[in-house]
């Protein structure tokens, strides 16, 4: 089987002629040690391009292990490379991480908020620092193996709809997009999974890495608290207004939580519906489906538009986190930088300083970050939030 039939049996169509123009085109490939962006540089090394794999060190930090997770998942990018004849290197941006991701990330958890990290590390690190950096070596195209798609001008969802990572690009500049290929945008998950067992890759059954890079298979609290002195709070349940238990911080929770609460009751599970940062209080009650998790609206700033802003008033769907089903809503203009986005269903958990990702069918238009939300089903029942929030609990010594 020649390349233009292996390629083709992937679903990947290229002729000949592009093949042997691709020849003349230099491509960097971000590769983290994965199995995706393995695929993505083998791909690209078959349909022609020149192709230099260049492994990110973001972050640098010894396990309790004794391990470097940067150190081995750059071993397997060396097999990769070596395997597939393309040249490697390892660029450190770890100091670039820190100032511009990491510090953010604790700005915004000391201050009782959850953000999204890998978000900025996109706009700041990936599609900034490191693209910067490739132009400057040369490159014509900048390549990653983030499931999404490209036509040079528009920032497009993947083909795997399990997999789009649209909603964490959302951010980088638009203009970007002119000089950046998404390899395996075009591809499902299990075709990537089978390309890698076809050419015997190194990452071919490496787990997909899960989290926040910088803190791996560690337990969050424990990492956080290296950083974040903890501040002794309380549970309070939101419709009786009687403390539960204490906490260690506000900002080891968020809305929609679940898991590590420790409360436990006749009623079901508890889930964390808000937080009150001044008093640093979290707010529970029982059920996944509980009225105060669900609000129609809210407002955002900080917004990217990956090509010009759109007009408003804007009919369009937009997601509030990575995994949820895209929703119709209108998104109104206010004052300079801030817009009103109203949905037609009630939408759980909108969570303060998370992003709101727009969509026009397959085409990601921006977003921006959440910076209130508005009425929750709870607020406008009979017991109404403000009244359970002015009635102060009595709070044991903590």
């Amino acid at each position: 089987m020649n390349t233009l039939e292996q390629l083709k049996s992937y679903g990947i169509e290229i002729d000949a002629k592009t093949i042997e123009a691709n020849k003349s085109k230099h491509v960097i490939c971000g590769m983290s040690g994965g199995v995706d962006s393995s695929v993505s540089a083998l791909l690209l090394k078959l349909m022609g391009y020149q192709v230099t794999g260049i492994f990110m060190r973001n972050w640098q930090e010894i396990d309790e292990h004794g391990k470097c997770s940067a150190e081995e998942d750059y071993k397997d990018v060396i097999a990769v490379c070596e395997k597939i004849g393309v040249d490697y290197y390892s660029l450190d941006f770890s100091n670039e991480y820190k100032e511009s991701v990491f510090a953010n990330f604790l700005v915004e958890y000391k201050m009782g908020h959850t953000p999204n990290p890998d978000i900025l590390c996109n706009r700041e690190i990936k599609f900034k620092v490191f693209y910067d950096k490739a132009m400057e070596l040369g490159a014509d195209y900048l390549a990653t193996g983030h499931y999404c798609q490209t036509d040079g001008k528009k920032l497009i969802k993947g083909l795997d709809k399990n997999k789009d990572q649209s909603y964490f690009l959302y951010a980088i500049d638009g203009e970007v997009l002119k000089n950046v290929l998404f390899p395996i945008g075009i591809l499902e998950k299990k075709v990537v999974r089978q390309i890698a067992h076809d050419f015997d890759l190194a990452t071919k059954a490496k787990k997909d890495s899960t989290g926040i890079c910088f803190i791996g298979e560690r337990n969050f609290k424990e990492f956080l608290s290296k950083y974040i002195k903890s501040q002794k709070g309380v549970f309070v349940h939101i419709e009786t207004n009687k403390v539960l238990k204490a906490h260690d911080g506000a900002c080891f929770y968020t809305k929609g939580q679940r898991k590590g609460l420790g409360i436990g009751g006749p009623g079901g599970p508890f889930f964390v519906v808000d937080k009150d940062i001044k008093t640093n209080t979290v707010y529970v009650a029982e059920g996944e489906d509980h009225p105060a998790l669900y609000a129609k609206e809210l407002i955002a700033n900080e917004l990217t538009w990956i090509e010009a802003e759109p007009s408003f008033p804007l009919r369009c769907k937009a997601k509030v986190r990575y995994r949820q089903s895209d929703q119709d809503c209108t998104v109104t203009k206010l004052s300079d930088g801030e817009i009103k986005v109203v949905f037609d269903e009630n939408q759980r958990a909108i969570t303060e300083r998370q992003s709101v990702v727009f969509y026009d069918g397959a085409n990601c238009l921006g977003g921006g970050i959440i910076d209130s939300v508005g009425d929750t089903l709870f607020t406008n029942s009979d017991r109404h939030l403000d009244q359970a929030f002015s009635e102060q609990p009595e709070r044991p010594s903590l």
